[in-house]
């Protein structure tokens, strides 16, 4: 796999001397197919001259181009680490220079180093890693996706099949050692039928421009939260069967890897943002396909890791947590079957919070889709979610424009056999029917709440809201004094703490036969 000898250039940068008084020691990354270089604020990237089936950086020209173009990519989502190509040169003397005038004799990724402490899979272990980024990560990949570039020449149901083909190759090489039988025989056949399934629909997504040049590795370890930012790096250049994927296959890798971390909230929050800044909802149809795959390649690249290990103590542990990625995978295929919950109310009676707890804990990982009537207005009147809308924007022409956009979005995700979770007053019947007439149409459990509270808890509730996406005020608690809770809705009180009020909700829930996680 190794094709030239790279050993002089790995000494020159591992002298501290190459990269000047500010660098006192050099510390080392190494991966398969890499070697990082940590020099004071820099970091160095050589990528070792080897070839495999799935990467080529055997030559010198071609390393080049890779580094090329691992920056160019990288560079639209996180310009503060990526600062360019740098040679390393032989100088007149037969020395070896960094960027002199001398002869290339290899190429390097120029970096700013950062923490790694800050890596996102790092504070996850810490438990430091916010629900709060997780919005933020998500809309830096939406916005990351837009800007891709198309490849109607990749993808659809044949560029799964690849990913598909991979895995069970690699099952099979791995045997009964480490994926003993029925469970792989049984992946292999549902995954099987979950692409044969979803063949048409990948192809159309295809067709219709989803698969575009994307990340292709988008796993925490590739995330960094810079000055509070979470940063996605190290976008895959080397491969276009890993990175001209389906833009949702390309997010599951994320969604995946928080659920297997039992972070499901970051998971349903982030899957959330990003459909709502996408609209890709049609897309949920396919997503038990792509995170089962994903936590495939997982099982695959922990077996990998354990049959190149010369320790049997490290060896085992890899395999138990391939075996659990072979699980998972099994389990995102034979998701539960979607439902429609509302959660209605007054101001003030918990409704968003109640609403976003839930909705990680119902229907298919990583959750239901939660449809929030107060963000929809905001994104109909096209104005950022915390910005304060005037009146004109609460007509009932406005309102009826809302619920008419939750209703739609609602009956495309059941249609995808994904759960929903709508949050809004429902103070009108007829808020409340249209909800019902969803359901009934799309063949779905319905199960509607109103949380009830009394006027002191409400009014003291709205007066303590800093930065929210609620426009309600006093007076707007009082207009709503004259909503009767309806009779068809199963009523909760809200009048303790968001904890207990969630608690109580999961409980209608289970009661209806809706069990949560």
């Amino acid at each position: 796999m190794v094709k030239e000898d790279q050993s002089e250039v790995v000494a020159f940068l591992l002298r501290p001397g190459t990269h000047g008084p500010e660098a006192p020691r050099v510390d080392l990354i190494e991966t398969h197919s890499a070697m990082v270089f940590l020099a004071g604020d820099r970091a160095l990237k050589l990528k070792r001259a080897v070839l495999y089936d799935f990467l080529d950086f055997s030559t010198i020209e071609r390393r080049r181009q890779c580094c090329e173009a691992e920056v160019a990519i990288n560079q639209r989502v996180a310009p503060g680490i990526y600062r360019g190509v740098v040679a390393v040169t032989r100088d007149a003397d037969g020395g070896l220079a960094l960027g002199g005038p001398g002869a290339a004799v290899e190429w390097l990724v120029d970096m700013t180093r950062f923490d790694d402490g800050a890596l996102a899979d790092r504070l996850a272990e810490r438990g430091a890693l916010t629900v709060m980024a997780m919005g933020a990560l998500a809309q830096a990949v939406a916005a990351f996706h837009d800007g891709a570039n198309r490849r109607a020449d990749r993808g659809g149901a044949a560029g799964m099949q690849w990913v598909v083909d991979g895995n069970r190759r690699a099952f099979d090489a791995f045997g009964d050692a480490v994926f003993p039988d029925p469970g792989r025989a049984r992946l292999v056949r549902d995954t099987a039928r979950a692409l044969d399934n979803g063949a048409a629909h990948l192809d159309r997504r295809r067709d219709c421009g989803y698969v575009r040049q994307c990340h292709g590795d988008l796993h925490l370890g590739n995330v960094v939260v810079l000055d509070g930012v979470p940063t996605p790096f190290d976008a895959v250049e080397f491969s276009d069967d890993i990175s001209a994927i389906d833009v949702v296959y390309d997010l599951a890798f994320l969604l995946m890897d928080l659920w297997h971390r039992a972070l499901p909230h970051h998971a349903n929050v982030a899957l959330n943002e990003y459909l709502r800044h996408t609209r890709d909802l049609e897309s949920l149809a396919l997503l038990p396909l792509f995170l089962s795959c994903r936590a495939a390649v997982r099982a695959k690249t922990n077996a990998t890791a354990a049959t190149l290990s010369h320790d049997a103590a490290a060896r085992r542990p890899l395999v138990t947590t391939a075996r659990q990625y072979l699980d998972l995978a099994q389990t995102f295929l034979a998701p539960p079957g979607p439902v429609l919950v509302a959660v209605g109310g007054r101001s003030g009676s918990g409704k968003s919070t109640a609403a976003a707890a839930l909705a990680s804990t119902i229907g298919a990982a990583p959750g239901a889709l939660y449809l929030r009537s107060d963000l929809i207005r905001k994104d109909l009147c096209g104005v950022a979610p915390l910005t304060r809308l005037p009146a004109a924007a609460y007509t009932a022409d406005v309102t009826a424009r809302v619920y008419a956009r939750l209703c739609h979005d609602a009956a495309v995700a059941l249609a995808a056999g994904h759960a929903v979770v709508c949050d809004g007053v429902f103070g009108e019947a007829w808020e409340r029917s249209a909800l019902d007439d969803v359901a009934r149409e799309s063949g779905v459990p319905f199960v509607p709440v109103w949380l009830d509270a009394p006027d002191a808890t409400l009014r003291a509730r709205v007066a303590a809201r800093r930065d929210d996406v609620s426009d309600a005020t006093e007076a707007v608690i009082e207009r709503q004094a004259a909503y009767v809770p309806p009779a068809a809705w199963m009523r909760v009180d809200a009048s303790d703490t968001a904890d207990i009020t969630a608690a109580r909700v999961a409980e209608v829930l289970a009661a209806r036969g809706v069990p949560g996680r």
